[in-house]
């Protein structure tokens, strides 16, 4: 776990550098050092349920706005046919941006549940 979490640290850390450009950085970034916060103290054996709980559902909550919104996944993917949204770096279009931030989102809700459950695991391991 502590390699993992050391890796996804870095990755958000990165993620989050990226977002300098981008036309909210002031919403992405925060987004991103959060996860990368969680990872850090996760790689130090320092884990917080609550705070996993917390990310998780205001993830889930912008993830679902993203996959519904009128230039979210879903306009990405029966509108526009799946479009590439590698191509390049910079999203041209507004179902790109989009659909970019959604698994951007999707990445930390499933780094911050793999880290609930293993400290769930944890928790357990340690009151028996």
């Amino acid at each position: 776990m502590k390699i993992f979490n050391i890796i996804f640290c870095i990755l958000f850390i990165v993620f989050a550098g990226l977002q300098y450009n981008d036309p909210d950085p002031y919403v992405w970034m925060p987004i991103y050092l959060f996860g990368a916060v969680c990872c850090y103290l996760a790689a130090r054996k320092r884990f917080y349920r609550s705070a996993y709980v917390i990310g998780i559902f205001i993830y889930l909550a912008y993830a679902a706005y993203l996959f519904f919104d009128k230039n979210g996944v879903i306009d990405w993917a029966v509108e526009h046919h799946g479009e590439n949204i590698a191509g390049t770096m910079k999203a041209s279009t507004p179902w790109i941006e989009e659909t970019r931030e959604f698994f951007g989102l999707a990445i930390l809700i499933i780094v911050l549940m793999i880290n609930y459950a293993y400290a769930g695991k944890l928790q357990k391991k340690q009151q028996q």
